[in-house]
This record gives structure tokens, C-alpha cells and sequence, in this order.
């Protein structure tokens, strides 16, 4: 149930929002182009995406893009109260106060593809410290101008830029001036060669790792990490003989994350270590 709901608008749309929700409790956001910066006052919610199901506390952050119908926040804890400050990011509001140029969180990434949408970010003290700020001014409406609404989202940028969550954020925030949505298919194929888990590549994928694993099998007929596994091996065993590159450099290179675990996945797949397989075929 909504209990109290105050906002800010800049430039006629709602930058600034305090929710106050007692549960049970289902939160819909309309369907938008936008990205959201969700911080917990008090209470806890449940992001609901599809299978997956985010809890963030309190003091914890959600930053999200593209939100759809079909994703909510909620709480089934009948009687706890939850308050959630939201600060929204409009592609067109953020090229008219960065007239001269994009700070680089919102520039893409080179060399990375990905349609991740959502970052958790845990306690971080210099946001708990911007929260305080707009609370102020949630305390006090009198002073707020629209001066001060674009400080407050270039504060708000500069410190998610200086978090631990910086990357994921800038990929999300990046896809704000981008139309460009990945297939399956690219997001894996672009991302074979890494050392990232299969949790990361389902992050990527903006999938929860049941609904990766159910995709990957539909798509490849294969589990995800063998798959991946035989076509990191045959990328190595390809630069073995084409390359003078040293074999722990192929080893890191085809995304593997330590020499002895390489060699040994590399022997049971070709029946010969990697020197053997190179001394081998450069004897013919």
C-alpha cells in the first residue's frame, strides 16, 4: 500500500521520487526508455525479473535500464514498511545538461557487448552521504530549483562513476544513447575468449543462470561450459601452430584462468600436452 509519495520534476518530468510503501506491496513502473537509481531508506524490496529475484535492503542501491511492463518491485511481508528514494536518467534530459559532451560513464564500452540492465550496488558510504542531501531538500521544497536538480544528477553521476559497480553502470547507462539490442547468440560468440563465469555471461545476457543455461542448451544443443570449454581449447590448439606466442600467453589469452588447469583440459581433449601438440605437427 502507498503510504506517502513526494517528487521533483526538471524539465517537466520526475527526476526525484520518496516512496513510502507498507507491505504486501506491488510497485509497477511504466513502460519508459529511462534508467533508475533505486536506494533503500528503510525496509527491503524484491526486484522481480522474469525468474530471477533481486532482494536489496536497506542502504543498497538497484540501478536498472530499460524498464518494461512485466518487471515490479515488491514485498509479500505483510506489515513492514519500505521507503525508496528514486533518481531517474532521461536520454534527452542528460544532453541538454551535458550540452558540450557525455561524461564517459555514458559513453559504450569498446569491445564489449552486452544487454545487462540491472546492477545491484551494495552500501556505499559517499551515496549514503548523497541520499542524506536529497533528503534535505525532500525536508525543505522551498529550496529546490532547477539549479539544483542538475547538480544533483551530476552528483550523482560522478559518484556511481567512482563506486565498485562502475563498469556494470556504465554499460547500462551507455545503452541510453544506443539502439542496438544483442542477439543471444553475439552476446556469447563476443564473450567466448573471456575468463567470465557463467553467472557473468548470464549478467550479460540480462538473464537469470537457469534461464541462460535453458537458452544455451535450446541454442547449442550443448551445457554452457562445455561449450565454451571446447571452443577455448580449439582456439588454443589453433594458436599453438600458427603462433609463436608462449604457451602460458595462449593459455590467458583463450580465457583461462591459471596454466595448470589449461594443460590438464588441454591433454584430455587432444591426448597430448600443449608443448607435445606444438612439437608434434611443427615436426611434419
Amino acid at each position: 500500500m502507498l503510504k506517502d509519495y513526494k517528487k521533483y520534476e526538471l524539465f517537466g518530468k520526475p527526476m526525484m521520487q520518496k516512496i513510502a510503501l507498507t507491505a504486501p506491496f506491488k510497485y509497477d513502473f511504466p513502460v519508459a526508455e529511462q534508467a533508475c537509481f533505486l536506494y533503500v531508506l528503510e525496509g527491503e524490496f524484491q526486484y522481480q525479473l522474469k525468474d530471477e529475484v533481486l532482494n536489496i535492503p536497506s542502504n543498497y542501491s538497484l540501478f536498472l535500464n530499460c524498464i518494461s511492463s512485466g518487471k515490479f518491485l515488491q514485498n509479500a511481508k505483510s506489515g513492514v514498511n519500505c521507503q525508496i528514494i528514486i533518481v531517474t536518467f532521461y536520454p534527452d534530459i542528460l544532453k541538454k545538461i551535458y550540452e558540450k559532451e557525455l561524461p564517459s560513464l555514458m559513453h559504450k564500452p569498446q569491445g564489449v557487448i552486452s544487454n545487462k540492465s540491472k546492477e545491484k550496488i551494495d552500501n556505499d558510504f559517499l551515496i549514503q552521504k548523497y541520499i542524506e542531501g536529497l533528503l534535505f531538500y525532500f525536508e525543505n521544497p522551498l529550496l529546490i530549483n532547477e539549479e539544483i536538480l542538475v547538480l544533483k544528477i551530476k552528483e550523482i553521476i560522478i559518484l556511481l562513476s567512482q563506486t565498485k559497480n562502475a563498469e556494470a553502470i556504465q554499460l547500462i547507462l551507455s545503452q541510453l544513447f544506443s539502439a542496438t539490442t544483442y542477439s543471444f547468440k553475439q552476446v556469447i560468440e563476443a564473450n567466448l575468449f573471456s575468463q567470465q563465469t557463467i553467472e557473468q555471461l548470464a549478467d550479460r545476457c540480462n538473464l537469470s543462470v537457469s534461464s541462460f543455461k535453458r537458452e544455451f542448451a535450446k541454442l547449442y544443443n550443448n551445457t554452457p561450459a562445455s561449450y565454451i570449454k571446447n571452443k577455448k581449447l580449439e582456439k588454443a590448439a589453433e594458436l599453438l601452430l600458427v603462433s609463436d606466442q608462449r604457451i602460458t600467453e595462449i593459455a590467458f589469452g583463450c580465457g583461462f584462468n591459471d596454466l595448470a588447469t589449461f594443460t590438464k583440459s588441454f591433454s584430455d581433449k587432444y591426448c597430448a600436452s600443449p608443448t607435445n601438440y606444438r612439437q608434434h605437427f611443427k615436426e611434419k
